[in-house]
């Protein structure tokens, strides 16, 4: 299928995704691009991802806030106007900073980021999750978590 033109105001953002603790808007999805996705995160002081690894590539724009990424050994607090770029495979992981923050995100080809947030959102209710249950979904969807034990 070809993708075809779109435009996506605030009015047809669909309620945004609760992937463990992070608001997340999808805004673009693979299925409507056919190539690549864009979310906009929101996230609470001190929430985020473990150091994780997959098979696409990843951008982040810091809109606001501030946001500690990390990569191997190497942890950069970042703020707005910042981007971020993770080439696939790269082990990764960010947290927000004090009063949370705000960033957009853009996948490259093979992403499956949307669907991931999707899954988790709909399978892991708000509280202490099921840690099993997370890595399940994770490896489902293409996601390795470096530090099982993080999660």
């Amino acid at each position: 299928m070809k993708p075809q033109p779109f435009i996506v105001t605030p009015g047809d953002y669909h309620p945004a995704l609760n992937v463990l603790g992070t608001k997340v808007t999808v805004l673009a999805s693979n299925d409507a691009t056919q190539g690549y996705e864009i979310t906009l995160q929101k996230g609470d002081e001190g929430t985020g991802p473990p150091l994780h690894r997959h098979d696409w590539d990843e951008s982040f724009f810091v809109l606001k806030g501030q946001i500690e990424f990390s990569s191997g050994n190497k942890t950069v607090l970042c703020l707005p106007g910042t981007l971020v770029h993770v080439p696939a495979g790269t082990e990764h992981g960010f947290c927000y900073g004090a009063g949370g923050g705000e960033m957009f995100e853009l996948t490259g080809q093979g992403s499956m980021a949307t669907q991931m947030f999707t899954a988790i959102s709909k399978e892991i209710p708000q509280g202490p999750p099921d840690i099993h249950k997370v890595q399940e979904i994770l490896k489902q969807n293409g996601v390795t978590v470096v530090n099982q034990a993080e999660v």
